[in-house]
């Protein structure tokens, strides 16, 4: 909307670089394009402002496919306003020169126009495409013959109108038709999913029995090195014991053979000292047998008292010793004889 002062009776426009403002006085052309700034007087001007920008145009509607299913269009329009002259002598632009709101609702005309042919072309399409196919390739088929009969609708150019772009958003069933749609689908995903689970699983299966058989595999093995080890510890063992035994062997030789010499030579020194110990005793007798009987006396007294206790003293009476002595007295001459 253009902006509109007031000074002393007289009135100042200034309008935006995408608007075009034509302005009569009097029923002539004053004031004629975009971004115009200027002075007029409200009681003899004729204002129009036509928007020159693109502009965008929603639009939803319903339709019927060729198996009698409601669907629902959702479409955007980019138009612009190509020759405002001419879209200001068909549609109703004009503004107030006081305020500079528009007096009519061209826009809406606009967008009625645009909305009814291109609501028409898409009945025309979807009337022979069933529901399958229009949700499938719908949209292209749809926009391809909405752009197509935007183009060629004589109208639109009259009211200085083209069309930059046509777009369709979507093409969807009624919700009880688009669950009953979606549920074969879903069946067909749940299914791989319950394909995949049951893979999964195998595949877990599968690799617990491998790591089964591994472990088993693995104790096999083990159990055969454990009996490996075993017999080997055993040949060490009785190869041990045969070196023992043969050690003890050589031992028991050598110390039977020591025993043998050191018997020999305790037999010989035994028969050695024997022999010695005879001939002393020989040696001894002969010199008993030689000597006389009071000899004899006196060494058998001496040896009885080498075996007598240890007297530390001795108390003769008068009368043992009187005997003595007179005992001693007789043999003396004996002995001297």
């Amino acid at each position: 909307m253009a902006d509109i002062t007031r000074r002393f009776g007289w009135r100042h426009l200034r309008s935006a670089p995408t608007a075009h403002i034509r302005h009569h006085k009097r029923g002539v052309l004053a004031h004629d394009g975009a971004g115009l700034s200027f002075w007029y007087r409200s009681l003899s001007a004729a204002l129009s402002e036509v928007p020159v920008n693109d502009r965008e145009l929603a639009m939803a509607f319903h339709a019927r496919t060729a198996d009698f299913q409601d669907v629902t269009v959702q479409a955007t329009v980019t138009y612009r306003i190509s020759d405002p002259a001419e879209a200001a002598a068909r549609l109703d632009f004009s503004v107030d020169p006081d305020t500079g709101a528009w007096r009519g609702a061209p826009l809406e005309q606009i967008a009625t126009l645009l909305t009814e042919t291109a609501q028409q072309h898409t009945l025309d399409v979807l009337a022979r495409t069933p529901l399958a196919a229009a949700l499938v390739d719908g949209v292209a088929a749809v926009r391809e013959r909405v752009a197509a009969g935007l183009a060629g609708e004589p109208r639109l150019p009259a009211t200085g109108i083209d069309v930059v772009a046509v777009r369709v958003v979507a093409i969807r069933p009624e919700a009880e038709v688009e669950r009953a749609l979606r549920t074969p689908a879903r069946e067909q995903i749940q299914q791989e999913a319950d394909r995949a689970t049951y893979e999964r699983r195998a595949v877990a299966v599968e690799r617990e029995r491998t790591i089964a058989e591994n472990e088993l595999a693995s104790q096999i093995e083990l159990a055969r090195r454990e009996e490996q080890l075993v017999e080997q510890r055993g040949t060490n063992t009785r190869r041990e014991a045969e070196e023992h035994a043969a050690a003890d062997k050589v031992r028991a030789e050598a110390e039977a053979a020591r025993a043998v010499r050191l018997a020999r030579a305790e037999a010989e020194a035994a028969r050695e000292v024997g022999a010695a110990r005879a001939e002393a005793q020989a040696a001894w007798l002969r010199v008993h047998g030689e000597a006389d009987a009071s000899t004899l006396h006196a060494l058998a007294a001496t040896r009885l008292a080498e075996n007598l206790p240890h007297i530390d003293s001795l108390t003769l009476s008068p009368d043992v010793l009187t005997g003595l002595l007179a005992k001693l007295g007789r043999s003396a001459p004996e002995t001297r004889a």
